[in-house]
């Protein structure tokens, strides 16, 4: 799938990720449509790359669906926005729960849904989702973000199934810790000791890739991250056990603390 001269939907783009997909995407020639929950912040980012902006608060499925229909003609859809939904689910009240799913796993699927057919029709397109290496490998304190980030992963990858032949490609793209901007970053967390980072660069080169060259699945992560989220997922009770008292533990604390309020 070409990217130049094609029309993007890119969610979430008020992120520090989003914005950096933003600036590739428009320097690569795209037609941009941007979408984001604030509008005093996105404005500001739709004027810089030339893209049309669309407000939606993707917890509203009427957003969701004005969201579809603003963006109508879209080639490549890139769902980046998520909640980090990090902390145990006891401390989560139901609100806060069906918030995090609508935003993470059902606002990707319902904009799959609407903009797909008209895809299909055309013969091209491409779908590509930004997940998490949390949907590879659970942790604690992170059952609804690793709930949904496997349910966008099983979803993605079931959904390339169902489209093979019709050329619309589906990729998920999974970043691990990211430096500088975006979720992790703004929390202040140092990674656990020995694990790396990875750069907002390597994870927009990721999302290019899928798109280009239609990859099923891109692990935007250092080899050792990789290999850990490998292992979790084939022997789950194993990674728990290793896990439990590590040098995870002051990560996590400090996660769950700087995101509480994004709930």
């Amino acid at each position: 799938m070409r990217i130049t001269g094609a029309t993007v939907l890119l969610t979430g783009v008020t992120g520090g990720i989003g914005g950096a997909l933003a600036a590739e995407l428009a320097a690569r020639g795209a037609k941009l449509i941007v979408s984001g929950r604030r509008a005093d912040a996105l404005g500001p980012l739709a004027e810089r790359y030339g893209a049309h902006a669309v407000v939606a608060d993707l917890a509203d499925p009427a957003d969701v669906e004005r969201l579809a229909t603003e963006a109508a003609g879209t080639d490549i859809l890139v769902a980046n926005a998520a909640l980090p939904s990090s902390g145990d689910l006891l401390d989560y009240s139901p609100e806060q729960i069906d918030r995090a799913f609508a935003v993470n796993l059902r606002a990707p699927a319902m904009l799959a849904r609407l903009l797909a057919p008209a895809m299909v029709e055309a013969g091209s397109g491409h779908l590509a989702f930004v997940g998490s290496i949390s949907g590879k490998a659970a942790t604690r304190s992170a059952s609804l973000y690793s709930g949904t980030k496997f349910g966008l992963r099983g979803f993605a990858l079931g959904l390339r199934q169902d489209l093979h032949g019709s050329g619309v490609g589906v990729s998920i793209v999974q970043p691990g810790f990211v430096r500088d901007v975006g979720m992790f970053a703004v929390t202040g967390a140092k990674p656990p000791a020995g694990m790396r980072t990875v750069s907002p660069r390597q994870v927009v080169a990721g999302v290019v890739r899928a798109v280009e060259h239609d990859v099923a699945e891109v692990n935007v992560a250092p080899l050792e991250l990789r290999l850990l989220g490998a292992i979790a997922g084939q022997f789950p009770g194993f990674a728990e056990r290793v896990q439990r008292g590590g040098a995870g533990d002051r990560t996590l604390r400090r996660l769950v603390a700087a995101q509480r309020d994004r709930r």
